[in-house]
């Protein structure tokens, strides 16, 4: 049997489990190394690793990560005429989801592709004769761990999924393709066991940086495990009743209904692991210091340029793992507006990723609690307010805007753009003098008012936080350069704020819960959680209850990691999405010119979510291939 026959028969067997279609068959381009060449020698070799890189989910990529525009932290355009991007993600948050052609279909196939093509790779990287024995373990550490990652991507998306711990023989029996789901924690225990398997063979740092930045090190695997071990414990997936109906079509229970306290000592130990070995590398919070400056910056200013540049500069101190499978260039051109007034027609500017007014209302006041908590905050004032000198860092000087827009934390300035706001940067006053900064005039008849059905906020806002503050729009209307950067998949500000989650999960609000949390706050700008608390919350004790604190990390989470494509997974493994997906999708009424009116919440979209929309749903069609899989509950 010729090998291109063995490598069509391979694949063949994966399609019948999983529920492929003939589409997939051709799946080795020609630059790619296929099986009767791979593992002669290492410079083949190495392109099959990379081909085992290939599946890695493009995260921040707005057509293919869920994460980004089917919840509700960023709202799109409903039906464009010409649309910058595939919108099938979207669709999930408007309601669309189906199991006849899921909108999740790519990911399943894709990543069982994946798997498929690592177990390949780590069954014949032994033959290769010409790779040093430390270059040999590394390899097989990273693709371990690869298929640790595709395993965990599956888990969240599906739940309970058929696990692949081998690759089948050519020569199986075709009952034995038909495979079952496994127990959530055998999903979980095993994607642990081959991240054990692989994270102390792996290099601390990169030692060819122009050329290996992006590979998997003993750091990202170490977070990684924390992350899975953190998910494995949150409601979800530990003590979930209300999928205590799963079960296999072989009888077997896919969800323990029962508590398991135990997973989150685990995940305290797995957290604490690798913030060391994160800090052995070198890894600190991220604070804005350039080595050359053309201007002094406010400290204010340089708060909010150190909470943007942890995202949009490359590989800097606080990246634990960068994405380079998918560089954030589309996504900033579609989320900023068109700050330089005097060539408001440039048409590669979209300005369309709008926040809805529940993710501006998430962010503290400047007193570092939440608006609703705050005993400063007037409640009962006029909807609108005139930015004086002191705001003008923040806010034009002299522009009426939202009073919501007012004494807001760092974090509220450094991630959102919105009418009359600054934008970072040397701009232009309206007679067209130099050496103003940028702003934006959202208003309908205004620069960035909505007046093109395929371009523009639907909100009022932006999200200005993606976008390098570097990015240059010259003379030329179709002018704009992008400073492109890899997706930052982990930060070293969250691995601190699992921590602190999984601490408080076990022991309540020790000292050790408030150091990293405070951490992470400190670099906001922000006085500890004790001091805010007890100084300007009408709650001044919620820090020193369990339930309390949990509250306080949750929402320090979904600041702090605003538009970097965790909330959606939060929300979902807390189970709080049933709540927070159900409240509808607001902006401000952007057909309007008169702040007045302008500054009306409007209701865009009433969200419907359900039970049944924690998992997705398997395609049919998979369903019918193999008959010993089963549903999602409520599909």
């Amino acid at each position: 049997m010729t090998m291109k026959k063995i490598n069509y028969i391979i694949l063949l067997i994966g399609l019948l489990a999983f529920g492929g279609c003939a589409k997939y068959l051709d799946v080795v381009p020609d630059n790619i190394a296929t099986l009767e060449n791979a593992f002669t020698m290492r410079s083949e070799a190495e392109k099959y690793l990379y081909t085992c890189y290939s599946y890695m989910p493009r995260d921040g990529n707005l057509v293919e990560d869920p994460a980004m525009l089917a919840g509700d932290e960023m709202w799109a355009l409903t039906n464009p005429g010409f649309p910058e991007f595939d919108h099938q993600m979207f669709n999930i948050a408007r309601g669309l989801q189906n199991t006849v052609n899921p909108f999740s279909e790519n990911s399943w196939v894709s990543l069982y592709r994946g798997l498929r093509d690592c177990g390949i790779f780590l069954e014949n990287v032994n033959k290769v004769p010409d790779l040093e024995d430390q270059e040999r373990k590394e390899w097989i550490a990273e693709v371990t761990f690869l298929k640790a990652y595709y395993h965990f991507a599956l888990v969240r998306m599906y739940g309970p999924i058929p696990l692949i711990r081998k690759n089948l023989p050519i020569d199986v029996d075709l009952n034995a393709v038909k495979v079952y789901r496994d127990p959530v924690d055998s999903c979980f225990n095993y994607i642990v066991q081959l991240l054990d398997i692989a994270k102390d063979d792996l290099p601390l740092i990169i030692n060819n940086p122009a050329r290996a930045l992006g590979r998997i090190t003993k750091p990202m695997a170490y977070s990684l495990k924390a992350k899975v071990l953190v998910t494995a414990a949150s409601p979800l997936f530990n003590g979930n009743t209300d999928q205590a109906s799963l079960k296999s079509n072989n009888g077997v229970v896919l969800f323990n209904p029962n508590v398991v306290t135990e997973k989150w000592s685990a995940a305290v130990t797995a957290c604490k692991e690798a913030i060391d070995i994160c800090h052995s590398a070198g890894m600190k919070i991220y604070t804005y210091n350039p080595a050359f400056q053309q201007f002094q910056l406010k400290d204010t200013t340089k708060i909010q340029m150190g909470l943007r540049s942890v995202i949009t500069e490359k590989w800097n101190s606080e990246i634990i793992w960068g994405n380079t499978q998918s560089n954030a260039d589309l996504i900033q051109r579609v989320a900023t507006p068109n700050v330089d007034h005097r060539y408001i027609d440039n048409p590669r500017i979209v300005s369309e990723l709008a926040p809805p007014l529940k993710i501006v209302e998430m962010f503290y006041s400047d007193k570092g609690v939440p608006i609703t908590e705050d005993k400063t905050w007037n409640q009962s004032a006029a909807i609108t307010r005139v930015a004086q000198d002191g705001h003008k860092l923040n806010i034009r000087q002299g522009y009426t805007t939202a009073a919501l827009n007012f004494d807001r934390e760092p974090r509220f300035y450094s991630s959102l753009g919105f009418d009359g706001g600054v934008w970072y940067g040397q701009g232009f006053y309206d007679d067209g003098s130099p050496n103003a900064l940028y702003y934006v005039a959202g208003r309908k008849g205004q620069p960035n008012g909505k007046v093109q059905p395929d371009k523009g906020s639907v909100t009022g806002y932006y999200v200005k936080k993606l976008v390098h503050y570097q990015n240059t729009q010259g003379s030329v209307v179709n002018d704009y350069t992008i400073t492109s950067y890899p997706w930052p998949v982990m930060r070293l500000a969250h691995l601190y704020l699992m921590y602190a989650e999984a601490l408080n999960e076990v022991n309540g609000p020790t000292p050790e819960v408030h150091e990293y949390i405070n951490k992470v706050r400190e670099r906001a700008g922000l006085k500890t959680v004790q001091f805010s608390w007890d100084n300007y919350s009408k709650t001044p004790n919620k820090y020193t209850t369990k339930e309390g604190m949990r509250e306080i990390i949750q929402q320090e989470t979904m600041i702090e990691l605003a538009f970097e494509g965790h909330r959606f997974w939060d929300l979902r493994r807390w189970k709080r999405a049933l709540t927070e997906f159900r409240r509808g999708i607001e902006g401000w009424d952007i057909e309007q010119s008169d702040p007045a009116f302008f500054y009306r919440k409007k209701v865009l979209f009433n969200l419907q979510f359900t039970l049944k929309d924690y998992f997705w749903p398997i395609k049919e069609e998979t369903l019918i291939t193999n008959r010993n899989l089963v549903q999602n509950i409520g599909w």
